[in-house]
């Protein structure tokens, strides 16, 4: 049986975790918050008391976390994953972060011996509880062949994208473009409804139409419209506005690094952050809604 050590339990982890479990994996979990060990550990995972306590004997580690700085401090820093991890392990970082930073890990687990992947994921925290995710992965062939069918118990599609940093870069574009679509989408039904439009009619409307889009279709940011969006539940338990900037900020990092041109990106970040200022960042991203209407 494969041991895994899964670390970070939030909206997504979680329910990442909670797959490897139903499909008969041995996981050990950690997380800060320790009510969400203590749900996953009921569901039959093994609660560590630390990170290097959940790596010990594990043949895979996965980690997905917030944002560059807590990967690096989970792999790099004094006790941390390399330290920690057994010789043979193979580590999957899920979580978005700077391609840099990816590759910066990367390097110092080469550096022990250890095969790296970065795996972010795309599909949402309906798509982790199901177990429908998309994996874009960075790393060597070889490491992705030995993590697919972890992989593919918390996910239907992977793609390997490239070498080290590849998938965070895929990653990065694809959020930028669904941040450029969420504020899209929001202006032109708070457009239509504005006008006396029902925003159920001009979204299916739309849906059928040359605007459809992913966050019109699957992810409707406009309250009543999809019973299970975020949207309709307050605005909670989906993608934080918070991360959405933090993505929309790694694409135009990305961007100046190679001089390339990112408008719409540019200006969805400005929108993202004007939301954020104005107290919504821990609501879900299709909240950004409320800089067109607020009711």
């Amino acid at each position: 049986m494969t041991n895994i050590a899964f670390i970070g339990l939030g909206n997504m982890g979680a329910p990442m975790a909670r797959n490897l479990v139903r499909a008969g994996f041995k996981v050990s979990v950690y997380d800060i918050s320790l009510p969400a060990v203590r749900a996953l550990a009921e569901e039959g995972a093994r609660a560590a008391g630390n990170a290097a306590d959940a790596v010990q004997g594990a043949d895979v580690v996965i980690s997905m976390l917030p944002a560059s700085q807590h990967v690096r401090d989970l792999y790099l820093g004094s006790g941390g994953v390399l330290e920690a991890a057994r010789g043979d392990a193979l580590l999957v970082d899920c979580s978005t972060i700077a391609p840099e930073a990816s590759k910066e890990i990367a390097a110092a687990a080469a550096a022990r011996g250890l095969a790296m992947l970065d795996a972010p994921v795309s599909g949402g925290t309906g798509g982790a509880a199901a177990g429908t995710l998309t994996f874009i992965v960075g790393g060597e062939g070889e490491a992705l062949e030995r993590a697919r069918p972890v992989l593919a118990a918390m996910g239907k599609s992977i793609f390997h994208a490239g070498g080290s940093g590849a998938g965070q870069v895929a990653k990065i574009c694809n959020n930028m473009l669904l941040g450029v679509l969420m504020a899209g989408t929001a202006e032109a039904l708070n457009l239509g409804v504005a006008h006396g439009l029902d925003p159920q009619v001009l979204s299916d409307i739309m849906s059928r139409s040359s605007g459809r889009n992913w966050a019109l279709e699957l992810y409707n940011p406009w309250p009543g419209v999809m019973e299970s969006a975020p949207a309709s539940r307050g605005y909670t338990g989906g993608f934080g506005s918070d991360l959405m900037l933090k993505d929309l900020g790694l694409a135009q990092q990305a961007a100046l690094g190679v001089g390339a041109a990112t408008p719409l990106g540019a200006l969805a970040r400005q929108l993202y952050q004007l939301h954020q200022q104005q107290g919504r960042g821990q609501l879900d991203f299709s909240s950004i809604k409320y800089l067109y209407r607020a009711d």
